[in-house]
């Protein structure tokens, strides 16, 4: 299967908030990623798209202190397709790009398991 990769769009909200709860088994997350992430941080926020639906995504943003910082918010991938490394190949696309806008310190990242 064919993976690609793009800068996540305000248009992804519906669909991925409609969809996180049941990622997490029935655990409120949609909470956790409001709106403004689709729309002020499609610089740093990227979804997997594969049969013809988003597998995936990562948010993340810069450091408002340090620029050579970069934070990661959230990481989800369907269930359905977690022996694909979708979120590790998030993890990466996302690292490139950044490091690419010039962060040369720190990748941080919050967990929720």
């Amino acid at each position: 299967m064919e993976i690609t990769f793009r800068n996540i769009s305000d248009d992804d909200y519906p669909y991925v908030t409609n969809i996180l709860n049941s990622w997490w088994d029935g655990r409120a997350m949609v909470n956790m990623l409001p709106r403004l992430f689709f729309k002020y941080f499609k610089d740093t926020g990227f979804v997997a798209i594969g049969d013809r639906k988003i597998l995936g995504f990562i948010i993340g943003f810069f450091s408002q202190d340090d620029h050579r910082d970069a934070y990661v918010h959230f990481i989800g991938v369907d269930p359905g397709y977690r022996n694909y490394k979708i979120g590790k190949r998030l993890y990466d696309f996302f690292v490139d790009r950044v490091k690419g806008a010039g962060v040369e310190k720190n990748l941080l990242c919050n967990l929720s398991l």
